[in-house]
């Protein structure tokens, strides 16, 4: 089980990425104030649940890779192009794992995509995908209540009410939230708190 929760979504235009913020080892609650939506480039983001060393490593080498890809081919690099490579990443690690679960989305050319990725590197896309310690929750609520063509706010209104449902039934998932919203033309960072 990977400690913490995070989740993602389209919508007619946008990916909603959000995750919440405590930090927990074991029982122990570290801090409130954990980093895990992170922006990869201007049209991708990413979301993690799991260690939070492992998180912010393969999001490092991920946003490292992309860069030298973008350099290198003079051109951005595809939503689906950002997850097959950490894919591959991860893949390559298969012996020594990074203990975390990703996802990644993004709007690109092929309009808003997301995809999971456990920590050896399959790849799932989907519409909405839950990760993390509270994932079966947020997926019985996300299966009843998502539904094609969201717009941005029904689909943050639809992130506070998953999470929150979340945070009253595990403790390991904290209140406070960071939620990242993937447009094609700009990308918006907010913290929120759940109700």
């Amino acid at each position: 089980m990977f400690g913490a929760t995070a989740l993602g979504l389209t919508c007619r235009d946008a990916v909603i990425l959000a995750a919440d913020k405590r930090v927990s080892y074991g029982s122990y609650v570290v801090s409130e104030r954990g980093k895990k939506v992170f922006m990869v480039t201007g049209n991708v983001g990413a979301a993690c649940a799991g260690l939070m060393a492992d998180s912010s490593k393969v999001v490092e080498y991920l946003k490292a890779y992309v860069k030298l890809y973008e350099a290198e081919k003079k051109s951005m690099m595809s939503v689906k192009g950002s997850a097959n490579l950490l894919s591959a990443m991860l893949f390559s690690r298969r012996l020594l794992p990074f203990y975390t679960q990703v996802l990644i989305g993004g709007v690109d050319w092929e309009g808003p995509q997301l995809y999971g990725l456990d920590p050896v590197g399959s790849l799932i896309p989907d519409k909405f995908i839950a990760i993390g310690s509270g994932t079966e929750i947020a997926t019985g609520i996300l299966e009843k209540e998502y539904r094609e063509g969201l717009t941005v706010e029904e689909g943050l209104k639809l992130v506070r009410k998953v999470m929150g449902a979340v945070t009253r039934r595990d403790a390991i998932t904290g209140r406070e939230i960071d939620v990242l919203i993937i447009r094609k033309e700009k990308s918006e960072e907010k913290a929120m708190k759940v109700p």
